[in-house]
């Protein structure tokens, strides 16, 4: 017989089953708010005059979330969605070995492509979305 502090192993199977469940639900909804993010940030882009050459575009180096022209610019720009305040700012996210990795990024995904844009910029847009308060997106420019 089984002492009541523990339970059936049956029980101690299901929690750990509804646990890797939750994980699961908590990263589809994580991923879901990202699409969204990246989603608002290319249309903003678009609607400030910029052209989407690029996105998603994955290395084995990592990925660049949004690749546009401004001008003479070529534009590498990381999308950073946020549902609330509790981490601080979109743009706090993008470390400096973050940034670094983007620089990486942005030099292979030239390699792979032609272009005649001699000037680069690496801009942050910071995507708000809050359950109490309108859309927001803030467009960083020359972030890092």
């Amino acid at each position: 017989m089984l002492s009541p502090c523990f339970g059936p192993p049956a029980t101690l199977i299901s929690t750990g089953a509804s646990v890797a469940r939750g994980r699961e639900r908590t990263m589809r909804v994580k991923d879901a708010l990202g699409r969204f993010g990246e989603d608002t940030a290319a249309r903003h882009l678009s609607q400030c005059g910029m052209e989407i050459l690029d996105r998603n575009w994955r290395c084995a180096a990592g990925e660049i979330d949004i690749v546009a022209r401004d001008g003479s610019y070529l534009v590498f720009c990381e999308v950073k969605t946020r549902s609330g305040d509790r981490y601080g700012t979109p743009a706090q996210a993008v470390v400096p070995a973050k940034a670094a990795r983007i620089r990486r990024l942005a030099l292979a995904w030239l390699r792979d492509h032609e272009h005649a844009s001699t000037a680069l910029r690496f801009d942050v847009v910071e995507v708000y979305r809050t359950r109490n308060s309108p859309l927001r997106v803030e467009h960083l420019r020359g972030a890092f």
